[in-house]
């Protein structure tokens, strides 16, 4: 199996010297300023709607977001999957019906991210983290047919 990289290493390059100019500057800026436009530049590249919503984070009402996108190609069958984590949702939110709010969530980032046709899949991982033992994990993860929420 094979994974093909997302973003060519060239650009990588050109993000890394630009993150280095920014950090290396002496500039005004506060870090969410710096934040709010890296963001923005990833969703330039990616696409607009990578980055989940507001709305979608207040579903399970989540602490953190985070999405991984990967091809990969096996025996000449290209696969290409979102992996949409979850993370510290609010636990009377959690205890009911995961399944369902998985699939609410997955249909939401669909609908807002607007390259979601190039996927065949996603993948959405609901993860809780103890505070007080951070080893403690649990992980629950859905996968969906994108071509369902169609």
């Amino acid at each position: 199996m094979r994974a093909k990289a997302l973003i060519p290493r060239s650009l990588k390059k050109q993000l890394w010297a630009l993150f280095l100019i920014l950090s290396g500057s002496s500039c005004a800026c506060s870090p969410d300023e710096i934040s709010q436009f890296a963001f923005s530049s990833m969703e330039n590249l990616v696409g607009k709607g990578f980055v989940p919503s507001e709305e979608l984070k207040g579903l399970g009402k989540f602490q953190t977001t985070s999405v991984n996108l990967s091809n990969t190609s096996q025996d000449g069958l290209e696969e290409a999957t979102i992996f949409l984590r979850l993370e510290n949702g609010d636990p009377k939110i959690l205890a009911e019906q995961r399944d369902v709010l998985a699939r609410n969530c997955a249909e939401l980032y669909l609908r807002d991210f607007e390259n979601a046709e190039d996927y065949s899949k996603i993948t959405i991982q609901l993860v809780q983290i103890d505070p007080y033992y951070p080893e403690n994990v649990s992980m629950e993860e859905y996968t969906f047919d994108t071509q369902d929420f169609k």
